[in-house]
């Protein structure tokens, strides 16, 4: 087979933006194709420290830097009268100790446009409708926009489509992800936070007052703009208005906490509902092609890991890959499916807890030691793969272990 590219790469977001330039600086010949047009609309706006390495190995940190998005140093949490936060600065793992709260398609968009500069091509409009995966290569039909048909031919493809997830659909891949169904509805908002002590360098995660597995997020932008919305199981919107805006504006009144805080907010856009999220792959390779970030796996939103997770599969893969087309033996279970997965189950042990009640437990603990604060604040801040960390390398047992030490009394 004689092929039109080294690398496919489906999907022109974080992981794909980031995999591509990888790849490319390495002296691959990498095509991306997406179906959207940028800039365009995505959730998952919160960062976590542990993306910057990421970004800075695709010599991308220093566009982000300078885009003027709002700093993110930690972060807060509120259950009625109960406050509690964490400085990313204090945490047990090295390495970056802030980030950014970015509008999704602006920073896709700075993402997509460096790769870009950086020699990637990247074309949009385009749609991946068939695909055949081969130990020996891959073929991809595309269609354009004019409804032109390609037959694109690549050594490998990098499914990096998110809640596209191309190739689960196409491949059959998919399987349930093991978490009850869950619904988030959200805005933007130009939010008129008067109050004094709310600190704009932190994402506010609050859990509602009478429902412990209904939680919301505020993630504040430049300008007195924020993003909000509210995360729970479908019964807890049931009784809500079918509209999505009314139900957002009901579901905040119904917290003391931030029907106050966001007395003066007016909405900047309809708010949006998104179910059914949670999602994971009967594998995250096959003959001639990986699956990165959500289109591999989404576990939730509550710890803001998704595109840390992303930009983590996009490294790895593409450094697998890059000594595969190199001439390399490599063992893509060995080298990228377990590594990966280590630090993906970290964090779903942690979304687990949290929904239960265990992790909940530890965050609002009202005298934890400092030591063990350090090492938590360091999972909070996407270290998951540091297994200096025992609360990463042990993670459900020392979960276990803490949440009863923190344990309500009765």
């Amino acid at each position: 087979m004689s092929f039109d590219t080294d690398v496919l790469v489906i999907g022109a977001g974080p992981a794909g933006a980031v995999a591509a330039t990888l790849l490319h600086r390495a002296g691959h010949r990498v095509r991306v194709v997406e179906k959207q047009h940028f800039p365009r609309f995505s959730i998952g706006e919160s960062l976590l420290p542990q993306c910057m390495a990421y970004l800075h190995e695709a010599g991308m940190l220093e566009a982000v830097e300078a885009a003027g998005f709002q700093l993110k140093n930690g972060a807060a949490f509120a259950w009625g009268e109960r406050r509690t936060q964490f400085r990313f600065d204090e945490k047990f793992s090295p390495g970056w100790g802030y980030t950014y709260q970015v509008e999704r398609a602006r920073f896709d968009q700075i993402l997509a446009d460096q790769a870009r500069l950086q020699g990637v091509t990247v074309r949009f409009g385009i749609n991946l409708e068939a695909f055949q995966p081969g130990a020996d290569g891959v073929e991809a039909r595309l269609r354009h926009e004019d409804g032109s048909e390609e037959t694109l031919r690549a050594r490998f493809a990098l499914d990096a489509s998110g809640f596209g997830r191309v190739l689960p659909r196409l491949l059959d891949l998919e399987r349930p992800s093991g978490f009850p169904a869950r619904q988030a509805v959200f805005a933007h908002f130009q939010d008129g936070i008067d109050d004094p002590d709310f600190d704009r360098d932190k994402i506010l995660i609050t859990v509602h007052e009478q429902r412990t597995d209904v939680w919301f997020w505020l993630i504040p932008f430049p300008d007195g703009k924020a993003s909000v919305g509210v995360v729970g199981p479908d019964d807890f919107f049931q009784p809500l208005p079918a509209d999505n805006d009314a139900c957002l504006r009901a579901a905040i009144d119904g917290d003391t906490g931030l029907r106050r805080l966001l007395a003066n907010a007016h909405p900047l856009m309809p708010a949006r509902r998104q179910g059914g999220y949670a999602a994971s792959v009967r594998s995250l390779h096959g003959d001639g092609f990986a699956l990165l970030g959500n289109a591999g796996e989404f576990l939730d939103p509550v710890f803001s890991s998704g595109v840390t997770i992303a930009l983590r599969s996009a490294s790895l893969a593409a450094a697998v890959l890059d000594r595969q087309l190199s001439g390399e033996p490599v063992d893509w279970r060995a080298d990228f499916a377990e590594p990966l997965q280590q630090g993906v189950d970290t964090f779903r042990s942690y979304v687990t807890g949290w929904y239960d009640g265990r992790f909940q437990n530890v965050i609002f603990h009202r005298d934890p030691p400092e030591d063990i604060k350090r090492m938590v604040c360091s999972i909070l801040a996407g270290y998951a793969w540091d297994r200096n960390n025992p609360f990463v390398k042990h993670h459900e047992r020392r979960l276990n272990a803490l949440a009863e030490l923190c344990a309500p009394d009765v």
